[in-house]
């Protein structure tokens, strides 16, 4: 059995405006998401100017810049945005034997690194980590 792959993604909004932590956006991203058809998101956090999520591929030679793409531009559709996103994105295959549930934790606790919240669990533009727990 092949062993799946997990990527962590950022993509930004272009000079870091503030627009996506509202439920407006998050819904035009679970909107975005339901759309997908060879990825699986298994956690995401909407920070008000970038976005995190680990994604699993459905076959291992996905492109993640079609993910992002994608999804970019499905979530400015969606909202009729007038702002813009910066090129590309940020993406990393996690290592063998990392933790997709360590990289959630570390993305769950952005809000409150950022100062928005006082814990995690009070952040309302996330979701989850859904995906298989590693050890």
């Amino acid at each position: 059995m092949e062993e799946e792959v997990v990527y962590f993604v950022t993509v930004c909004v272009r000079d870091r405006q503030r627009v996506l932590a509202n439920a407006e956006a998050f819904r035009a991203f679970e909107v975005a998401v339901s759309k997908l058809s060879h990825w699986r998101v298994d956690a995401a956090v909407l920070m008000p100017d970038h976005l995190h999520l680990l994604a699993a591929p459905k076959e291992r030679d996905a492109d993640v810049g079609t993910l992002s793409g994608s999804l970019k531009r499905w979530i400015r559709q969606e909202l009729r945005a007038r702002w813009q996103w910066q090129p590309g994105c940020f993406d990393r295959l996690l290592r063998k034997g990392e933790s997709a549930q360590t990289k959630w934790e570390y993305m769950r606790e952005n809000p409150v690194r950022a100062g928005l919240v006082k814990e995690w669990k009070q952040w309302p533009y996330s979701i989850g980590f859904r995906g298989p727990l590693k050890a």
